[in-house]
């Protein structure tokens, strides 16, 4: 640091290194110097003024505004005095920047004040809104607790001669995923979520109590996604004694928060037990997020090094790269991966710089999980709904509110555009609509058709063919012929539960099932033919509800990757792993998926059950 700029402290700030100076203007004289500084301590870097040579936020603000173009679509600008920041919420994040982040320079050179940009959605999000409030109020508690992440992750540690794992959730099963990866030095969490279709207590939460640790002996919760069989678990970690860091990218933090606070209202208002954790624990949760994106590459403990690829699965869904020790070992964690064509985003990443061990999801692994190509399911879709249309029924399609919801939405919109003659009302119901905006904030992480479309303007979220349900449903149930998008995807309960009830007795309704659905879910035993189901009425008293209605399976929309798409992902990956571990899938399919890999690859391959403990090193 040249002497001039008046060096005040050096902080290690969780995954950071920020430096606070006095004379921003002297630093920003040498345009290579932060990235000296990068290069030579290994880690990513931030300049901020000394909080003593801050503008006054008042004056600041005039400033800011003077700089920034109208046309950037500010939408709100506050102030972060612990960290020094000031969060710029815009519709054009790209104006705020400037060309070449001169304005961005401009506004910490004239202010002091280090801009954060934040992209604004361009649908209303309470979960976005919510997210940030919480963050800006919290900073003092989130301060000290990444400063105090920050000396124990630089903190050196003596050299691991062994890495083991344990499957604690999710193993020839789908759901409650959870793994603990263990060295002598570090306790990591991969995942922890429910099973949310199922009221067994026995199979509905990982299995904690055979970690031999407490959750305040944890260093760190590794999330690749944010759907509740990954997530729906973390908050309970807080609730007994886990301070530590959740480690995921931006829209899973804000589309966790959403799916937890759905899970555990749907729980206290439906259930004798309620929730096993509270709105506290979740916004604690919160405040210890850690945010990366793909291709960063970051210490999460003083051993481990953990990198993002994208996953193609949901919006900021991740396969989890771990680097541990200097060389010990690398292992490759899925997590939930679409490796084939999807409307929303492009196809899982296959390149890792070293990768000796691949933990693969296995729910659609079995021998005859071939799903339709999407041309052949486009037009299976189109001619199931119009005929449905045509003989005046209504098509209640269950989605996943995060995934499924928006991939069929793109569809919906794409054929409505190409046949305008088709005119008849898409509702959109539940927490469709708030994960959609949640989408609008984060383009980047979408196909770039997808992205430019939003980024124009002309987000496929907010069509003129979509509704969203304002009125009683009962009166969408008697009204004209329809299409009803509805969570949850398994009818497991939420909106599409309700809308089943009432149309499963008229025969001229057709329910489409576009996902996965467990083995233990209704939409499975829908599937399997069941047509009588006792359920709780209007009234409030139980019936039994006979299904009239066509049953319908069009396959080719999962976010999951079949069997051929697995087996191309694994001959695709590179390097060559020296062993694969399948999860996530039915027993079966599971060990069908494993046999597949060791005869046509010679790679190593098993399926461990719940509870096995492996040495990987």
């Amino acid at each position: 640091m040249p002497i001039d700029c008046g060096l005040t402290r050096i902080e290690p700030e969780g995954l950071d290194i920020v430096i606070y100076i006095k004379d921003i203007n002297k630093f920003y004289q040498n345009d290579q110097l932060i990235k000296r500084i990068a290069s030579a301590v290994r880690k990513r870097v931030f300049i901020r003024s000394d909080p003593t040579f801050l503008t006054p936020a008042e004056d600041s603000m005039g400033i800011i505004k003077n700089l920034i173009p109208a046309e950037a679509g500010v939408t709100e600008i506050t102030f972060n005095p612990d960290f020094c920041e000031v969060n710029i919420e815009a519709l054009k994040p790209g104006l705020v920047i400037g060309k070449g982040g001169l304005t961005l320079r401009a506004i910490i050179q004239k202010t002091g004040w280090a801009p954060n940009v934040l992209r604004a959605p361009t649908m209303d999000s309470s979960t976005i809104r919510g997210v940030r409030k919480s963050l800006l109020r919290d900073t003092a508690a989130r301060k000290k607790f990444l400063l105090a992440l920050g000396k124990k992750i630089c903190t050196p540690v003596p050299k691991s001669d062994w890495v083991k794992i344990t499957a604690l959730g999710g193993y020839q099963e789908v759901g409650r995923s959870c793994t603990l990866l263990q060295t002598p030095n570090s306790k990591v969490l991969i995942d922890c979520g429910i099973n949310p279709d199922t009221s067994d207590n026995t199979r509905t939460y990982p299995y904690l109590n055979a970690m031999g640790l407490e959750p305040e002996q944890l260093d760190a919760v590794i999330l690749t996604h944010a759907h509740l069989d990954h997530s729906g678990f973390i908050p309970y970690l807080y609730a007994y004694g886990y301070d530590g860091p959740v480690y995921c990218t931006t829209p899973t933090r804000e589309l966790t928060i959403l799916l937890q606070m759905d899970y555990i209202n749907v729980l206290n208002k439906n259930t004798d037990q309620g929730a096993p954790y509270g709105v506290k624990d979740i916004q604690k949760q919160l405040t210890r997020m850690i945010t990366l994106d793909y291709w960063d590459v970051m210490d999460i403990t003083p051993e481990i090094k953990l990198t993002y690829y994208n996953a193609g699965h949901i919006l900021g869904s991740a396969i989890a790269h771990l680097h541990i020790g200097e060389g010990l070992h690398n292992l490759v964690f899925s997590g939930d991966i679409k490796y084939g064509y999807s409307k929303l985003f492009d196809q899982s990443v296959t390149s890792f710089p070293r990768c000796e061990t691949l933990f693969l999801e296995s729910t659609y692994g079995g021998r005859d999980d071939v799903q339709a190509n999407r041309f052949d399911s486009d037009k299976k879709l189109f001619s199931l709904i119009l005929e449905t249309i045509k003989r005046k029924g209504k098509v209640l399609i269950p989605v996943f509110s995060v995934g499924r919801a928006q991939e069929i939405m793109l569809v919906l919109e794409e054929f409505m555009a190409k046949k305008p003659e088709y005119n008849f009302p898409v509702y959109i119901d539940g927490m469709i609509l708030e994960a959609s905006a949640i989408h609008t904030a984060y383009p980047q992480y979408l196909r770039h058709n997808i992205q430019m479309r939003i980024l124009s303007n002309d987000s496929p979220f907010e069509s003129h063919i979509f509704e969203t349900v304002k009125t009683d449903r009962r009166d969408i149930v008697d009204g004209d012929p329809c299409v009803i998008i509805a969570p949850s995807g398994m009818l497991s309960g939420g909106p599409s539960l309700e809308y089943f009830r009432m149309l499963a007795d008229d025969p001229k309704n057709t329910m489409l099932f576009v996902g996965y659905q467990s083995a233990l879910s209704m939409g499975r035993k829908l599937q399997r033919g069941q047509r009588d189901f006792p359920m709780l009425g209007e009234d409030g008293k139980m019936q039994t509800v006979k299904v009239n209605m066509q049953i319908e399976t069009v396959e080719g929309y999962s976010g999951h990757s079949d069997r051929h798409q697995l087996l191309s992902f694994l001959k695709n990956i590179k390097p060559k792993p020296e062993r694969v571990f399948t999860l996530h899938g039915d027993e079966q399919k599971c060990d069908d998926l494993a046999r597949t890999i060791n005869r046509m690859m010679r790679i190593e391959a098993r399926a461990p059950m719940d509870l096995d403990a492996i040495r990987l090193k």
